[in-house]
């Protein structure tokens, strides 16, 4: 009698973006896979942004977060597709372009653009990037989650993990609200709650909570031909005529609130870009809490002591633009394959 070949058992902690485009991946190269989420699928951080795929003004970054998102934006269009196709769930992907107003540095906007081969155009007083794309984040965390249900993938729901066990060499269990996990390895995707969960074990990596504040308006068509963005504000229309405005960068710890003072300037600075918002009603008004990290750069890979504990998690504001690459990055790491550029920036240690 032939041995059957043991696949290997995965845990995935986290479901958002990261832990989606993760596990999905993980579950394509034959791992069986368990995603454990505290609340509820995709809620957090990824549904709360707005699914720009790109830096704002990324001449404004260091190269380890404009490499890792250029990547990203490289492989979005086919990872939608491939999404779509698979799910009948469409992301809504689409190079609508981005049109930065002034103040902004023209001359390093320029030179930036030119050394990265992105194409720029001058109209008027405001720089205009083609080829910058949108997703409609809570489309494509629908989609991930149906692509990873087909592929056989396990989703756990309201699944606190209280504790990491080890020996010190590697994790054993993971001790949680709805009983004890084990597996052969475990992937940390949890943002903003990623060193609160992992304790003792964080180590050198510094991710906390920065809130951002968003509202949403509906017109009857597009109200932009494609994103606005002035001095960290911007605007994004999507197909069916809603409008998203944000949003704020705020240190309140894990508070998710929202704040009137908050709705009004973004409402009265909207309306100095976009007149026509004056007397629009506002449909929603709401906050996530972003994954931060010191210079917006996320930590991929495995931990230096726990030799089955990896990480992708602190991509601040560009967790769904970094996605593909991100994965990319760690399942390289996790099968000793190659990778696609200098990875050491993400490093645990």
């Amino acid at each position: 009698m032939k041995s059957q070949l043991v696949k290997r058992k995965t845990i995935v902690i986290g479901a958002g973006a990261l832990g989606l485009a993760t596990a999905e991946a993980l579950l394509r190269r034959g791992d069986v896979v368990t995603i454990l989420e505290q609340g509820e699928v995709g809620r957090e951080s990824s549904w709360a942004g707005g699914g720009i795929l790109a830096p704002l003004c990324p001449w404004d970054y260091p190269t380890e977060v404009t490499q890792l998102a250029l990547r990203g934006m490289q492989m979005f269009a086919d990872f939608a597709e491939a999404l779509r196709v698979a799910t009948g769930i469409d992301p809504e992907y689409q190079r609508s372009g981005m049109l930065v107003l002034p103040p902004y540095d023209a001359e390093l906007a320029a030179q930036w653009c030119e050394t990265h081969a992105v194409r720029i155009e001058r109209r008027g007083e405001a720089l205009f990037l083609p080829d910058v794309a949108q997703a409609r984040n809570p489309r494509l965390l629908q989609a991930l989650r149906a692509q990873v249900q087909l592929l056989g993938g396990h989703i756990v729901e309201h699944c606190k993990v209280n504790e990491l066990v080890s020996d010190g060499k590697s994790v054993s269990t993971l001790l949680t609200s709805q009983g004890d996990f084990t597996a052969d390895r475990f992937v940390l995707t949890a943002g903003a709650w990623s060193k609160q969960l992992l304790g003792e074990h964080a180590l050198h990596v510094d991710i906390k909570p920065i809130r951002g504040q968003m509202l949403l308006f509906k017109f009857d068509m597009p109200p932009l031909p494609h994103i606005v963005l002035q001095e960290g504000l911007y605007l994004i229309p999507r197909r069916d005529g809603h409008l998203l405005v944000g949003s704020t960068l705020e240190d309140v710890g894990f508070d998710k609130s929202t704040t009137e003072a908050v709705s009004d300037s973004l409402l009265q600075r909207a309306t100095n870009v976009l007149p026509s918002l004056k007397g629009m009603p506002i449909i929603k008004h709401w906050a996530g809490l972003r994954p931060a990290s010191p210079g917006n750069i996320p930590t991929i890979g495995r931990h230096p002591n726990l030799q089955n504990l990896f990480i992708n998690s602190g991509h601040f504001r560009y967790g769904v633009t970094m996605s593909p690459a991100s994965v990319d990055v760690l399942v390289n790491e996790m099968d000793g394959k190659p990778q696609p550029f200098d990875v050491s920036p993400y490093r645990w240690c």
